[in-house]
């Protein structure tokens, strides 16, 4: 029979790049796999894969994707919980019979080595556990979150209030201490239904063969320690930890044509551009945007700024189907400002090539929602970074990259959520042209030769790929 291994993203575009990236490099290292891919349909929109996995398809035959049909949540399905990540937990619930069905078709030709989930598929822990299927947990982000989810059922058992009612910060394992309100809002009140799915994945990750980590060790070296030798879970055994990255995706477009960033960027001299991206999905209202341009205005730095549709709701940082309508970058952005700075600045909507912006050798600073795909592709491009979270667990990123990695800079928000202008022209000023910028770009660099390092044949990295797959060979 046929070696396979079988692993169930959740269905966010960022999620899905990370497994199939993994699928890829195993593949790399043990050709004789086929790898199977679960695919759901979306709770919320949460960036289209429909092109992304028509690319995979055409040019990695070993990896065959598997779509269910679409579920929907019940007419009677109803929730107090304001986060979506409430209806992503529900939706994956829905979807366990056909993971069982996909499991079983797929084992009567194949031997599954293991089962890969991320963090919000737990729901389907029980069903590979019953089928006894090894389930490994593969984690998108870092090691600095890992460790906080870990600890999530300490806390929870220890203290008998909600995490955003803590009135001080808060001590985790292996990472410096966080804010009750930089922790991923979903973890903040514990009566939430978000929170009890986050509680519920922690608890089976302790259960699970194994936990895969798209980061690699010294890049993260104190709270990989503080996993490994069991800090976060004081009251029970912690799974073996695999620590396989940085994985990133090539982010190649075959199309013949060059973006205009790219472009516009080979005529910019070198290490002179400040890039501005905020991920597939962060948002802002048209008022940020504007302090964020009248700041570029006056840091008098080259910019390379990609900007999406603006949201009315100045606490959504995330994209839905409730930004305004398409509008053009003038109306978006000060009055004049695209004729001012037309000689040192370009402005593209919605989509930029990260991977190869970064790589580009005019980009000096990364002005980033701190996204963990995005730290990485950061310190393998050795680009320093400014550190702005918008959602998710990026706030707890921004906490290591500037206290523990030294690799970033933070952007400060005024109690009221905006970022001013003057706060925006300060961060870039010191980025890319003072001490404090200097010693992060250092300390990058670094990162990024160990990076290549972690990679390379004996590295950390390939050792920790090689245990892993050693440990099918035993079963």
């Amino acid at each position: 029979m046929k070696e396979a291994l079988v692993l169930y993203p959740s269905p966010a575009i960022g999620h899905l790049i990370s497994l199939v990236e993994l699928g890829k490099l195993l593949l790399t290292y043990r050709p004789s796999l086929s790898i199977h891919i679960l695919i759901t349909n979306q709770a919320y929109d949460a960036g289209s894969t429909t092109a992304y996995i028509t690319s995979v398809s055409a040019t990695a035959p070993s990896i065959v994707f598997h779509f269910f049909y679409a579920t929907t949540l019940p007419p009677d399905f109803s929730t107090t919980s304001p986060h979506r990540q409430a209806l992503a937990f529900e939706l994956l619930r829905l979807n366990n019979p056909n993971v069982h069905h996909t499991l079983t078709s797929i084992s009567k030709n194949h031997i599954i080595h293991g089962f890969i989930i991320d963090f919000f598929c737990a729901p389907a822990v029980d069903i590979v556990h019953k089928l006894k299927i090894p389930c490994y947990y593969f984690f998108t982000s870092g090691a600095c979150f890992l460790n906080f989810l870990l600890y999530t059922p300490t806390l929870h058992d220890k203290f008998d209030k909600s995490i955003i009612d803590f009135d001080a910060p808060i001590d985790v394992p292996g990472t410096p201490s966080i804010l009750p309100s930089d922790v991923i809002k979903p973890l903040q009140d514990r009566y939430d239904e978000a929170y009890k799915g986050f509680l519920d994945s922690s608890l089976k990750m302790q259960t699970s063969t194994g936990i895969i980590v798209n980061t690699f060790e010294k890049l993260e070296p104190r709270t990989i320690r503080a996993i490994v030798d069991g800090e976060c879970v004081p009251n029970g055994s912690t799974p073996p930890l695999y620590c396989i990255g940085p994985l990133t995706s090539s982010g190649r477009h075959d199309d013949g044509r060059s973006p205009e960033s790219l472009t516009w960027l080979d005529s910019q001299p070198r290490g002179s551009v400040v890039f501005l991206c905020f991920g597939s999905l962060g948002v802002f209202t048209v008022e940020q945007l504007k302090e964020i341009a009248l700041g570029l205005e006056r840091s008098g730095h080259r910019f390379l700024w990609v900007v999406r549709d603006p949201t009315n709701d100045k606490n959504q940082k995330a994209a839905t189907s409730s930004t305004v309508a398409d509008l053009d970058l003038g109306s978006l952005l000060p009055e004049g400002f695209l004729e001012r700075t037309k000689e040192r600045g370009l402005v593209v909507k919605k989509w930029a090539p990260q991977v190869a912006v970064l790589s580009h050798p005019s980009v000096g600073g990364f002005v980033t929602h701190c996204g963990w795909n995005s730290v990485l592709e950061a310190v393998r491009a050795g680009v320093p970074m400014l550190a702005w979270p918008l959602y998710a667990e990026q706030g707890h990123n921004k906490v290591v990259l500037v206290q523990e990695m030294k690799i970033a800079l933070p952007v400060d928000e005024s109690e009221d959520g905006l970022v001013s202008s003057e706060e925006v022209e300060k961060r870039v000023g010191e980025l890319m042209e003072r001490e404090e910028g200097e010693t992060v770009r250092e300390r990058v660099l670094a990162m990024k030769e160990e990076a290549e390092a972690a990679l390379s044949p004996g590295g950390s990295s390939r050792l920790a790929l090689a245990k892993l797959i050693a440990s099918w060979k035993r079963e």
